[in-house]
């Protein structure tokens, strides 16, 4: 019989993107980003699956040396079990070892940061979210990150046509 391929997997590298929170990047100057695993429910495992998902209105917050997703919605499939109460937008503990959220807690309340959530994907067959720590942005620098962006645009556009 033949042996499956070893490494990378043959599928797109974006197929394992579930949801993402395109908001934080224009909001925050992000410093760092961290890994961390999700404590779930059965019904919402398979709700991700079926990409149903969403970090728009979410949040990170640390609460007695342990962190918490807040605010995300993930919607209950139909076919869900009866016997099951879902709640689409209960707080979600977050998993990192102890040294990252020492870290964290540090940053969170000694120099002001926050924590935003980035995206939640799929990694080796487990839900993970990338959390950033953030600062952030005013008025003006959003308008000077748009401006450099266009700017990157059109140099491309440039460099393109030469």
């Amino acid at each position: 019989m033949a042996r499956k391929p070893t490494g990378k997997s043959s599928k797109a590298s974006g197929s394992s993107l579930i949801a993402a929170n395109r908001r934080a990047r224009h909001d925050f100057f992000i410093e760092d980003t961290i890994e961390a695993g999700l404590v779930l429910e059965g019904w919402e495992v398979k709700s991700l699956r079926a990409g149903k998902a969403q970090l728009t209105e979410s949040y990170v917050q640390i609460h007695k040396g342990e962190a918490y997703l807040m605010g995300a919605h993930f919607s209950p499939l139909l076919s869900a079990s009866s016997h099951v109460k879902a709640n689409p937008t209960r707080n979600r503990k977050l998993l990192l070892h102890r040294g990252e959220l020492d870290r964290l807690v540090g940053s969170v309340e000694r120099k002001g940061y926050t924590l935003v959530p980035l995206d939640l994907h799929w990694n080796r067959g487990r839900a993970k979210l990338s959390v950033g720590l953030a600062k952030g942005k005013k008025q003006h620098d959003k308008r000077a990150t748009s401006k450099e962006r266009d700017w990157q645009r059109q140099k491309a556009r440039i460099l393109k046509n030469t």
